[in-house]
């Protein structure tokens, strides 16, 4: 740098919300169909679970496929059958992950089911890597195996597998990773849900072992389903489909497991059986069982998971638990030398971090959190004085990692993964070069929109919805991780008050404020700051959850984003081009009823009663299907400066200028009437034609409809006021004139307002109009009964029509 001066600190970018359409005609299809209610409607719309059948198949969670769907089954089944009855040596080759031991263990418990003599290896990560290796080969070979089984590895061990025919051993590979970039395939028989066409390609390597349990007939395999939700989730492969089927089923049996091993790794980890939930698998129980092979070797996890001694059981689950605690001192203290690192190479498109004595066991677990904080692909190497050191690398959403390490491969030894993580090992003195095209092939890959985080909303809420019943009604779409992430609820308008740091100042309590609701929050990691002032208006994201503490069931809010409301064009319709064009729109006007002609036609479009609810969300929801919205008010010149700090791309329209203007609703195919109408016409109104009409007024709305009455037809002490004015003055004109008749304050009155009491005081021969210049004059002091006047007496029946009409029962907000 110039003068010596350090590069700007990454920090992480802004996200920005997406809401995605959603078809109001086909949620309401969904809320009919299913009996669900209108936000979880809607958060399967915008997943594109759009149809009663498959929303319905996603709620009850029941995708299940027979084995029989992969290609090739039989043959895998009969080499291990024709192994297995004739009592051959059976090795599982797994890995050191939770999905590799999971996998291991559920095989072994399979085979040993059926009598057959099997046994099992898992590699060091330290001292072997990732997967078939020449040594282990020879190695297992040497100690008599004659039929290799590798699990959640294999399918890119050409070499390796040929090696193991060599030396006399048969191979099957069940795998799911990615296959080799040349597409070659190892010559064994292979069971992958995407090489062999299975329907749902995204089996993590513990279900593939389980459909081949399933496959062999192993009476195990029903009781293991609690080991594929573990490694399920533990792997981050999609919570959809098929997977989250058997995770939802996994979970439930975990709850109430006879597995000792189990049962111990629930104890040490306090994890209350009765809440266990995918989070609790991801953050509590997989990280114990990783911890094994992350820092030595994965054996004891295996161990843990297929002894029948509980005693044992208990101790393998402590040893677990200590190598945890070991592993997140060893995480934290390379977060801080990363983190270092960071900030002396300032904002990049992508990361190649590397550092001497970083233990390869965390390097992944570093990598994924550099990757989420700052929102750039990061690899981390881990240097220990051999020539080849290890790293591991993760992305962001839309980057493919993996087609990045194919851009970067003549810089590496060997790599392998997929597009969210990969593992590889590069020679020290190549890492500058891999840093560089890395570097470069993540800038010209990421775009503009890339670099940005997003967080997609998947429903439009109310605060006052935010309660227990949605969030237990939304706990239908669990279980929650990759793929299937826990709906995001936009809360449109809020204010947050009464925020207070908790938890040693690393997050914030917080009161969310919508629609005259209120709803207690927190936000995590926030450094006890929230990232609005108070009181400003935001769009604000939450995650609802059901949370059980101590016995006590409550919601639970949690912000994911906020960030200041948008504002953006409101197009307002029907009202005059000026002040004096609407005075004289008035005076030309017939008085009393609106100029309809007959009686309005019968009402057509489709209500939605969503009064009592924020009108504020009303409005966006309509919003959201991106079809026209009109909104329609008591008075625009007191709405529009409100709507306009917290949302925008509608039109805007009195009561009133629908009356005058019926034609206007013709071209929108959502009326939303945020104020109620003062009559039945303007009733009738706001229904006529095709589409939507949302009613979205409270309580608060329908006093200030009633204020707004007020001040269009209760005219007496307006009357009185403006003829002393223009008495005092004898004669007024032009601007001074105009300022007269809109009156005081900050919106005075509007034009149709003046239109009428110049109308009245001219029709009682009090004041004189000149239309031309404009001006008024005194014309009489003598006294006068208002009631003498025609437009009075039409525009007060008016008014004690309209105040019966707002006081009726059928007006009165319905929540």
């Amino acid at each position: 740098m110039d003068g010596g001066e350090s590069p700007p600190r990454p920090e992480r970018p802004r996200a920005r919300l997406q809401i995605p359409p959603c078809d109001l005609a086909t949620t309401r299809e969904l809320e009919r169909a299913l009996g669900i209610g209108r936000v979880l409607a809607q958060v399967l719309v915008r997943r594109g679970f759009s149809t009663p059948a498959h929303a319905k198949a996603l709620l009850d969670g029941s995708e299940l496929h027979s084995p029989d769907r992969f290609s090739g089954l039989e043959e895998v089944v009969g080499t291990i059958r024709r192994r297995a009855a004739a009592g051959a040596r059976i090795v599982i080759h797994g890995d050191y992950d939770v999905d590799g031991v999971c996998a291991t263990a559920l095989l072994v418990r399979a085979l040993r089911s059926l009598g057959a003599n099997v046994g099992w290896f898992l590699p060091d990560r330290m001292a072997e890597g990732y997967g078939l290796c020449a040594a282990t080969v020879r190695r297992l070979a040497a100690r008599g195996a004659e039929l290799l089984i590798a699990v959640d590895c294999g399918i890119t061990a050409i070499e390796e597998v040929e090696l193991a025919r060599a030396a006399g051993m048969e191979v099957v590979v069940c795998d799911h990773h990615s296959p080799r970039r040349d597409l070659k395939l190892p010559s064994a028989p292979i069971l992958h849900p995407a090489v062999c066409d299975y329907p749902f390609p995204d089996l993590c390597g513990t279900g593939v072992a389980f459909k081949l349990a399933e496959a062999l007939g192993a009476p195990t395999a029903c009781e293991d389903v609690e080991l594929v939700a573990l490694a399920t989730v533990a792997d981050l492969v999609p919570l959809r489909g098929e997977n989250r089927t058997l995770v939802r089923r996994g979970l439930a049996d975990l709850a109430n497991t006879s597995k000792p091993g189990l049962r111990a790794l629930l104890e040490v980890s306090s994890t209350d059986p009765s809440s266990l939930d995918a989070g609790a698998v991801g953050f509590r129980l997989a990280p114990r069982l990783n911890a094994a092979g992350r820092l030595r070797r994965a054996d004891a996890a295996v161990e843990l998971l297929l002894t029948d001694a509980p005693a044992r059981a208990t101790a393998v689950a402590a040893e677990l638990d200590a190598l945890n605690a070991q592993r997140r001192a060893i995480e934290e203290r390379t977060t801080w030398e990363a983190e270092a690192q960071l900030a002396e190479l300032g904002q990049r498109g992508a990361y190649v971090l590397a550092g001497a004595g970083w233990h390869p066991g965390v390097i992944g677990i570093v990598a994924s959190r550099i990757a989420e904080r700052y929102h750039r692909p990061a690899i981390l190497v881990a240097l220990n004085g051999e020539p080849l050191a290890r790293g591991s690398g993760r992305s962001v959403p839309g980057f493919d990692l993996l087609g990045a390490l194919h851009a970067a491969a003549e810089h590496l030894h060997a790599y392998g993964g997929h597009r969210a993580a990969a593992g590889l090992t590069v020679a020290r003195d190549r890492l500058p070069a891999l840093a560089a095209a890395f570097e470069r092939h993540a800038e010209a890959a990421l775009t503009e929109e890339l670099l940005h985080p997003v967080e997609r909303v998947d429903a439009i809420v109310s605060a006052a919805e935010l309660g227990l019943d949605l969030a237990e009604e939304l706990e239908r779409l669990a279980p929650h991780g990759i793929g299937n992430p826990r709906p995001s609820l936009l809360v449109p308008g809020a204010r947050f008050d009464e925020a207070r740091a908790i938890g040693e100042g690393r997050h914030a309590l917080f009161t969310a404020v919508s629609g005259g609701a209120r709803a207690r929050a927190v936000s995590f990691g926030c450094g006890g700051r929230l990232p609005c002032r108070a009181g400003d208006p935001v769009d604000a994201a939450f995650a609802l959850q059901r949370n059980e503490w101590r016995g006590v069931v409550e919601p639970r809010l949690l912000l994911r984003h906020a960030q200041p409301c948008s504002e953006a064009e409101i197009d307002v319709v029907g009202e005059p081009a000026c002040f004096l064009e609407g005075i004289a729109a008035e005076l030309d006007a017939p008085v009393g009823a609106p100029p309809l002609g007959a009686a309005p036609p019968a009402a057509t479009r489709t209500v939605l009663d969503r009064r009592g609810h924020s009108p504020l969300v009303v409005l966006r929801e309509a919003l959201a299907t991106e079809e026209p919205v009109l909104a329609v008010c008591a008075e625009v010149a007191r709405r529009i400066g409100g709507l306009q700090t917290r949302a925008g791309g509608f039109a805007l329209a009195s009561h009133h200028a629908l009356e005058h203007h019926p034609e206007l609703a013709g071209a929108f195919a959502h009326v939303v009437a945020l104020d109620p109408p003062s009559s039945d016409t303007a009733a009738a109104l706001i229904r006529r034609g095709a589409g939507y009409t949302h009613l979205a007024w409270g309580d608060a709305e329908l006093r200030f409809a009633c204020q707004i009455h007020e001040l269009e037809y209760g005219l007496r002490a307006s009357l009185g006021a403006l003829y002393r004015a223009i008495r005092a003055r004898g004669r007024v004109a032009g601007e001074e004139l105009e300022q007269l008749l809109r009156g005081e304050g900050r919106y005075g009155r509007p034009a149709r307002v003046a239109g009428r009491l110049v109308r009245v005081l001219t029709e009682l021969a009090l004041v004189s109009l000149d239309r031309q210049v404009p001006a008024m004059a005194v014309a009489s002091e003598a006294p006068t009964a208002l009631a003498r006047s025609p437009a009075y007496r039409a525009y007060s029946q008016r008014y004690e029509d309209g105040r019966r009409f707002l006081s009726g029962e059928e007006l009165q907000p319905s929540g």
